[in-house]
């Protein structure tokens, strides 16, 4: 699929500047295994890159002007690189502009330049497709000018221009398209970047992401108030416990003791995240230990926590986790993402995928009218060079 996706864009290069690309870049989406909602909670995550890209061919233009073209949008534009950037109505081109601002904030030297790209992550399905435009453009411009910008600092420049666009998103998702590896999840550190990978091997498993195909409106409101919720209660549990100065120096007796003094949603929350911030930990064991069984036990336990705990799940979600849970062929299964519909992400045994792709569907259309999107992925390399010598 990636090597379709290859030749459609390189080949669609040399037809519009008449030359091949000098530099070609795969940037992918990312996933998260387990560790959600605790990364503005300062928790680990524990997120992957998968076999979805964004392909990126590049070259100089020897002018101050650059033509950025979106083949799959059949939309381009012109920019001038030494003039200031300004967000427009064009909401993908301010990405790319994001990425241009950062470099002209941080004094990087760079030239006029021609990028085409396309891509086969699915648009708005939580697989991050606007962290693999950010990092893989901004990859491409460091490996086209020789700017030796570290992979750290890719996915942070990343995340400051999806800042600038107007989405205050953490550092999970660009951290995980760049420095992804094949076969391996990356547990992070969100307060401090520190960062460590765990074998992935699924050797008997497939994993799978059946999207719900809905969205709905409450997920901005709702994640500011789980936001504030959070912190009203870490600062109640600092209040009563003067050691503890986050919630990963919190168990679930700091929380239970204080369910008096807390209202019945900030406890709820608070209860989610430090029993979340402990899943990772026991799910990066499982996975070192290979027992992929107690990592979906894992994930179901987290689904019961968002939908129940922190209440961000919805029926289409809960239909497909309950569907799911009663299958023995699954071992395990969570909503992934904010919440409010998206995907599911599911470890499945292999050779039953196709039965239950085909069932689920049925199910889910005959009880919300809805198709259901399905994606294989599997786990892949952080943004790269392509090189097809």
């Amino acid at each position: 699929m990636n090597d379709f996706l290859i030749k459609k864009t390189t080949a669609f290069f040399q037809e519009t500047f008449g030359n091949a690309p000098e530099k070609v870049v795969l940037s992918p989406g990312r996933i998260n295994i387990i560790g959600e909602h605790i990364d503005y909670n300062d928790g680990y995550v524990l997120p992957a890159a998968i076999d979805k890209i964004i392909c990126f061919a590049f070259e100089k233009s020897n002018s101050n002007t650059s033509r950025i073209i979106a083949i799959d949008l059949e939309d381009e534009f012109e920019i001038d690189i030494t003039s200031s950037m300004e967000l427009t109505d064009n909401v993908w081109t301010n990405y790319i502009r994001g990425v241009i601002n950062q470099l002209k904030l941080k004094d990087f030297k760079f030239d006029g330049f021609n990028c085409i790209f396309s891509s086969n992550i699915p648009v708005g399905s939580g697989l991050s497709s606007s962290a693999a435009l950010e990092c893989g453009f901004l990859f491409g411009l460091n490996e086209l000018f020789n700017l030796n910008i570290k992979p750290v600092d890719i996915a942070l420049m990343g995340q400051s221009a999806e800042h600038w666009v107007g989405i205050n998103c953490g550092i999970m998702d660009q951290f995980s398209s760049v420095m992804g590896l094949e076969n391996k999840v990356i547990k992070i550190d969100c307060k401090t970047l520190e960062y460590e990978y765990h074998n992935a091997d699924f050797n008997d498993y497939s994993l799978i992401l059946f999207d719900s195909n809905v969205k709905h409106s409450l997920m901005a409101s709702a994640y500011n108030e789980r936001r504030q919720q959070c912190e009203e209660g870490i600062e109640i549990i600092k209040n009563n416990f003067p050691g503890i100065t986050s919630f990963r120096d919190c168990n679930e007796e700091h929380i239970l003791g204080l369910q008096n003094v807390m209202n019945e949603n900030v406890f709820k929350r608070c209860l989610f995240v430090v029993k979340e911030i402990n899943r990772v930990k026991l799910a990066c064991e499982a996975l070192d230990n290979g027992k992929i069984e107690v990592l979906g036990k894992l994930m179901f336990e987290t689904h019961e926590g968002l939908s129940k705990d922190y209440e961000v799940s919805c029926a289409e979600l809960d239909m497909i986790v309950d569907t799911l849970k009663r299958e023995e062929a699954v071992v395990g299964s969570r909503l992934m993402g904010g919440g409010f519909g998206g995907c599911t992400i599911n470890l499945i045994k292999k050779g039953h995928e196709e039965r239950i792709k085909k069932e689920l569907s049925a199910l889910y259309f005959d009880t919300f009218g809805i198709e259901l999107k399905i994606y294989d992925v599997k786990i892949g390399n952080g943004t790269s060079l392509y090189n097809n010598n």
